[in-house]
């Protein structure tokens, strides 16, 4: 995708199933995306990141109406819209809203840069539907090696989600039903298994996947082109779901300032 296409960069900041998160509520703010990092609102940095990529014209952020609409006091062109009653619903209806193409994050997604997105865009193929980023775990593990993350382990190696998603068509909104199903279902994993299907399941279980093999078979199951993209920035997957994390983007901003 080439950086020119002018792109609705969608911040997901809302509360989890409207409950305050245990973070946010042990610092003394409505919401995570207000935790501070580095002495700035979390979400602010999302949004300067945003703002610094010339492919972004327009900023959209999800959330319940609070105190977090105080910390856009410095930013510029930002739409609020109230966050569904979960992720995939907040992103279904922003699609509804404001079409594609559509670029979503999240708000605890503190270490994002302008290099990071336009990694990200550069390498989004024109063909995908929908395109989500990845890192390896070796990457990571370079940058952060104490650092703990959920893995996609695949055939060729050990995978982490980046908070990146681009959905470049209006078949992507194809993807987006697919992922409301699963959370509907999250309940039930018989349900869920019933939906992506025994055999992709069974081929992930037993490692026989690789990444690529498994975004096309999911593609399938899902009735859209679906593309991954590796970026090489290990600090593309980190996000703040833990103390740990916190700290651990404090002490990467205390380390680029002293460079």
């Amino acid at each position: 995708m080439t950086p020119g296409d002018g792109l609705t960069a969608l911040i997901l900041a809302g509360n989890r199933r409207g409950r305050i998160d245990p973070m946010a509520a042990a610092a003394g703010v409505s919401h995570k995306a207000l935790l501070p990092v580095d002495g700035t609102p979390m979400i602010l940095h999302v949004i300067r990141a945003l703002q610094a990529c010339p492919a972004v014209h327009r900023i959209i952020v999800s959330t319940e109406p609070s105190d977090i609409l105080a910390a856009f006091a410095e930013a510029r062109t930002i739409l609020v819209r109230p966050s569904a009653a979960s992720p995939s619903r907040s992103v279904a209806a922003s699609l509804l809203e404001f079409g594609t193409p559509l670029l979503v994050t999240t708000a605890d997604h503190a270490l994002l840069t302008p290099e990071i997105l336009q990694s990200f865009l550069s390498q989004t193929p024109d063909e995908a539907d929908a395109t989500a980023g990845v890192a390896r775990s070796d990457v990571i593990r370079v940058a952060y090696p104490t650092t703990r993350r959920t893995w996609l382990r695949m055939r060729d190696g050990d995978f982490s989600g980046c908070n990146l998603f681009l959905l470049r068509t209006p078949s992507a909104s194809r993807a987006v039903d697919f992922w409301q199903r699963l959370e509907q279902q999250r309940k039930s994993p018989v349900a869920m298994v019933r939906i992506i299907g025994l055999t992709a399941l069974f081929r992930y279980l037993f490692k026989s996947l690789t990444m690529q093999a498994a975004v096309r078979l999911l593609g399938r199951r899902v009735g859209a082109k679906l593309a991954i993209v590796e970026l090489p920035f290990a600090d593309a997957a980190v996000d703040v779901d833990k103390p740990s994390d916190l700290l651990l983007v404090d002490k990467t901003f205390a380390k680029r300032k002293a460079a």
